[in-house]
């Protein structure tokens, strides 16, 4: 078997290929793109041939940036489109070409890679580890009321007083700039979200708000005209208003758009996708159980590349040390990492001294945004705490200031 790497002349055949692997066909192609390989970068592919040259196997990735804790911005390989024909699976394809990316990855400088897993036995083997998660809040419209209560003391909370902004519905060929400039802003400052190169969205390549299928979009601008958020959105049988997004710098943005959704007319329910684990919408319903949470699941994973780089460009929030021992057993490396924060910044080098915990590299990626605690998978019985304090030790050193959360589909 030989993995390669593709060019523009592989185009068709890996298209083919993957679709193969999943039992779909190929769509028609819409002038302008707007389907999701046409923002594929043919220099990121590969292709599995069999020793008489038949395609096999695919997997590719994207160039992203990932927003981490602390507001730092990393680049982030999005691993996509990654398939195997029915004929050839349980013959190593898909092990092969996931270490065959994952030396690629680590030749470019990279110290991180992610992905959405279609099935979540699959990647864990190979190093990556469920970093966010995301929900379906579906509210029946009569019940819909909002009671927004002011914050303890004479002042609201930051980002939940009175809005004092407005909201205008336009249509998606409408707004394309305006989204792009809107998301950008957002995903600069929310842990976990990714970057969304021009190309996709002049390319319409993706899932709504993206991709061509029609939309309404309700923007909401500030006291001063300038958009600052929006909520992608269309109305379906049985008369469900779905909202696909919804992007917003601060809670009241978001509570602007939420009420303007659940106070649409004709609409019997509405149904909120990729609602943040623990956001305050749910709180903020006059009636707490008419929010009914669905579809409760992680979403993007996160491999490390190379440890002691990726610990060290996060920000952090706690001073105090841990002793890791990280185990990789796909790539058979071995590590045992000291890492010392103070005032933000970390140091991450190896030693000699007995570990706090031993993890596999999988549960250190789902830890490194924040978005599971350390004292949960020793709980789970994924990792191994050498001291009765350790747990306790890395929930306060791992914690972040705002949990991680991401949109984007790939």
């Amino acid at each position: 078997m030989e993995i390669r790497p593709t060019t523009d002349e592989d185009h068709d055949v890996f298209v083919d290929t993957v679709h193969a692997a999943f039992g779909l066909f190929p769509e028609t192609p819409v002038e302008g793109g707007g389907l999701w390989w046409s923002a594929l970068e043919m220099d990121r592919c590969l292709l599995a041939l069999t020793a008489d040259g038949r395609p096999v196997g695919t997997a590719a990735t994207y160039p992203f940036e990932l927003t981490l804790p602390g507001e730092t911005l990393v680049p982030a390989s999005g691993v996509t489109a990654v398939g195997v024909l029915p004929s050839h699976r349980r013959r190593g394809v898909l092990s092969a070409m996931m270490r065959h990316q994952l030396t690629e990855l680590r030749a470019r400088g990279e110290v991180l890679s992610v992905l959405l897993a279609s099935e979540a036995a699959i990647y864990g083997r190979f190093g990556y580890g469920p970093a966010t998660y995301t929900a379906r809040l579906t509210v029946p419209r009569h019940k819909g009321a909002l009671t927004v209560p002011r914050a303890h003391g004479t002042a609201d909370a930051p980002g939940t007083g009175p809005d004092t902004g407005s909201v205008e519905v336009l249509r998606r060929a409408e707004c394309g700039e305006i989204l792009e400039e809107v998301y950008d802003g957002y995903r600069r400052a929310q842990p976990g979200a990714l970057s969304r190169p021009h190309r996709w969205w002049a390319l319409r390549a993706g899932q709504p708000p993206i991709s061509p299928a029609p939309r309404y979009v309700a923007v909401h601008r500030n006291a001063d005209g300038v958009p600052d958020g929006y909520a992608s959105y269309s109305i379906g049988e049985g008369k469900t208003l779905t909202v696909d997004e919804t992007i917003a710098t601060d809670d009241a943005v978001f509570t602007a758009l939420a009420r303007f959704a659940l106070e649409h007319d004709l609409v019997d329910q509405v149904v909120f996708k990729h609602v943040p684990p623990q956001h305050p919408l749910r709180w903020q319903l006059t009636d707490f159980r008419a929010g009914e949470v669905g579809g409760d699941t992680d979403w993007l994973w996160v491999r490390l590349l190379d440890v002691p780089r990726a610990l060290t460009t996060r920000g952090w929030f706690t001073d105090g040390e841990l002793v890791l021992a990280v185990d990789d057993p796909f790539l058979d490396e071995h590590g045992r990492y000291l890492l010392t924060v103070r005032d933000g910044k970390a140091e991450c080098v190896p030693t000699g001294r007995e570990p706090d915990l031993s993890l596999d590299v999988r549960d250190l990626g789902s830890l490194y945004l924040g978005g599971t605690s350390p004292s949960t998978l020793v709980r789970a019985g994924h990792i191994r705490a050498h001291r009765p304090d350790a747990a306790t030790r890395a929930d306060a050193l791992f914690r972040t200031d705002r949990s991680p959360h991401c949109l984007h589909w790939f």
